[in-house]
């Protein structure tokens, strides 16, 4: 949030997962809510509140839902229970998902063009953004079809192109990069940049740790997978 007050941000997006690994889900829930974004749920955010079965989740996953979940207020479990599925904003002819348009509910991972297709399918406006996969990247459609260029710097659109981008992750990156990712859309420009920014990992794992969650949710911090 430094680092972005330091530009000419106007409005702020979070596509989804504010809660579910780090030891902070009531900061988290409050330091959004302040910035009142434009904001989508993630599989954990409606798992944390009750909504999402955790069948599907991995040991680690889910103790930390279970975890997060009993400490959480009914309030803030209402907002994470209230967060939609999909939020389309006309104004700058973009939307925001957390796993795919095809299959909101079900948060399937975008691994490949296939996948991507798909989305692009039911895109209505020029950029999807989305998270869950926790790696940064852009699927690109234009007239030859579908590639993916993974998500490093900057990108500058043409006409005859839709994007998805995945925004990769602040608190959980999962491409080999350990530093927090941020996206910055420039309207003006037509552009989306990535932005990697280091911050305290040792702080982030020894809090994970202290609150007797699994090892493995701090120990991959340091990783970035």
């Amino acid at each position: 949030m430094d680092d972005l007050s330091r530009s000419d941000i106007s409005r702020y997006f979070f596509a989804g997962d504010i809660v579910g690994y780090g030891a902070d889900p009531s900061l988290c829930i409050g330091r959004l809510r302040a910035l009142d974004p434009v904001m989508v749920a993630g599989n954990h955010d409606w798992a944390v509140s009750g909504r999402l079965s955790t069948a599907y989740f991995n040991e680690s996953a889910r103790a930390a839902v279970e975890w997060s979940g009993a400490r959480l207020s009914g309030d803030e479990k209402i907002f994470l229970d209230h967060l939609p599925l999909v939020r389309e904003v006309q104004e700058e002819d973009l939307c925001l998902v957390h796993g795919t348009l095809a299959r909101p509910e079900e948060f399937d991972y975008m691994t490949d063009a296939h996948q991507a297709a798909k989305t692009f399918y039911c895109l209505r406006q020029k950029i999807c953004f989305v998270g869950h996969l926790h790696q940064p990247g852009i699927f690109v459609e234009n007239p030859a079809g579908v590639s993916y260029k993974p998500g490093r710097g900057k990108f500058v659109y043409r006409e005859n192109e839709r994007w998805i981008v995945n925004v990769g992750s602040v608190g959980q990156p999962r491409d080999g990069d350990p530093r927090a990712c941020v996206c910055v859309l420039d309207t003006g420009e037509g552009a989306v940049e990535f932005r990697r920014l280091e911050y305290d990992v040792e702080a982030a794992a020894s809090k994970i740790r202290a609150a007797g969650l699994p090892e493995a949710l701090a120990a991959r911090l340091f990783s970035g997978y």
